[in-house]
């Protein structure tokens, strides 16, 4: 199963905190966006392999973010603020959605936006663990698929998340190569799709949403 199933109700937020706070807090602070990559792992609910993905992730406040899938199949997800976009090239599709409906329950808002964490989720500091700091993440409304999120963070640096949905499979996703605050190129955060790709969903109005950093 894609990442974007079970969290893409999902992608953004941080952005502040004192010193002596939790790994969250630290890492959130003074975070605009962040550029890395993943190697993403997903387990069924007897803990059997069932996929394994890699690629790239960008994400920029307010609430824009670029999920790319390299192998084994090629994906591009991106949301640009009104919509959020799906591009499967074997396909030949472009899948569209209003991104407000994408964005509920879900775990990443950690990564750009901390209010949002707060209102959606309830935080645990777990300790530490294997060499990382932990902290779960539950859902205050049980209407998602996901039931469970686990964050853990080498020092400051978000290093792996593990998810659990209501069927009971585990994804896992380990984080790399991170850069805080980079210059994203002015269309990093837009889609425009293929020539000739079949798009299905449903369009709004576009209002410009731009990263905080610009």
């Amino acid at each position: 199963m894609r990442l974007f199933r079970l969290l893409l109700p999902a992608l953004l937020g941080l952005a502040c905190a004192a010193q002596a706070a939790s790994p969250v807090e630290r890492f959130n602070q003074g975070l605009h966006g962040l550029d890395g990559r993943f190697v993403q792992t997903v387990y069924d609910e007897q803990g059997v392999l069932r996929e394994r993905s890699e690629g790239s992730v960008s994400l920029a406040a307010p609430r824009l973010f670029r999920w790319e899938y390299e192998q084994p199949f090629p994906q591009t997800i991106v949301a640009d603020g009104d919509h959020v976009w799906i591009h499967d090239p074997d396909l030949e599709q472009v899948s569209v959605r209003r991104q407000a409906l994408e964005e509920q329950s879900s775990p990443l808002a950690v990564l750009i936006d901390p209010a949002e964490l707060d209102r959606q989720f309830d935080r645990e500091d777990l300790g530490m663990a294997d060499g990382l700091h932990w902290v779960r993440l539950t859902p205050k409304l049980d209407d998602g698929a996901l039931t469970e999120c686990r964050i853990g963070f080498d020092g400051d640096a978000l290093a792996t998340m593990l998810l659990v949905d209501q069927l009971g499979q585990r994804t896992e996703i380990a984080f790399s190569h991170w850069r805080r605050n980079p210059q994203f190129e002015r269309d990093h955060f837009r889609f425009e799709p293929p020539p000739g790709t079949d798009v299905v969903g449903e369009q709004i109005e576009r209002v410009e949403v731009r990263p905080l950093a610009d």
